[in-house]
């Protein structure tokens, strides 16, 4: 549980900032008018984290994992889907009152609005592909396969973040933010799967296979 304590603060940090106007809002606004620079690729980049492209992805493993532990007959073999499917609902579910209540208005790249803080693209890039990881990894034997599946979230989330500020859809803090709260819901993905794996070691008994 420790583990939560990092995102969490710097989560709390960074929205006080935003709400009250902080200093780091102040280099938030310089760092983005460094970095945003509108291309095709900033825009092909930032569709990472669209929910059409980084959900079908998790919906993918999903079935996978319910699929290879049903047919191994594991025992509560949907527990660990339902737990990834739950972290990605939970993404809209507190993204969208944080854009209510901060009312962070959009860099100058896009149209006048409001509602850009927390980032939920990012939210959706980190949380989609982390947790697709982090069930595929406990059914991937070779070490080499998966560093590489590390690997590509990480190479997966950071375009999506990239791209987000390169095009202006997004402030830094906006992303940064984003990462925090992905990481909070991650760290309590994968807290329930090696709560499910511990209960399943121990020696229950499958439904398939009959008492021991």
């Amino acid at each position: 549980m420790l583990l939560l304590g990092p995102p969490v603060l710097l989560f709390a940090l960074i929205t006080w900032q935003v709400v009250a106007d902080g200093p780091l809002v102040g280099l938030d606004e310089r760092l983005s008018r460094e970095l945003v620079h509108p291309d095709r690729a900033s825009e092909l980049l930032a569709d990472l984290g669209n929910v059409q492209v980084a959900l079908p992805v998790l919906v993918t493993a999903l079935a996978y994992v319910a699929w290879r532990g049903r047919a191994t007959g594991m025992d509560r073999w949907w527990l660990p889907p339902a737990a990834g499917a739950l972290a990605m609902v939970l993404v809209p579910v507190l993204v969208a009152p944080l854009k209510e209540w901060t009312d962070r208005p959009g860099t100058p790249a896009v149209p006048p609005a409001v509602g850009y803080y927390p980032s939920g693209h990012t939210a959706t890039a980190v949380v989609a592909y982390g947790a697709a990881t982090l069930l595929l990894l406990p059914l991937l034997r070779s070490p080499a396969v998966r560093r590489v599946f590390l690997a590509a979230c990480a190479v997966l989330v950071a375009g999506a973040s990239f791209g987000l500020v390169r095009r202006g859809y997004h402030w830094p803090l906006d992303v940064a933010a984003s990462w925090c709260l992905g990481a909070v819901l991650l760290i309590c993905l994968r807290l329930s799967l090696s709560r499910s794996s511990r209960r399943t070691s121990a020696g229950t008994p499958s439904r398939r296979t009959g008492p021991s």
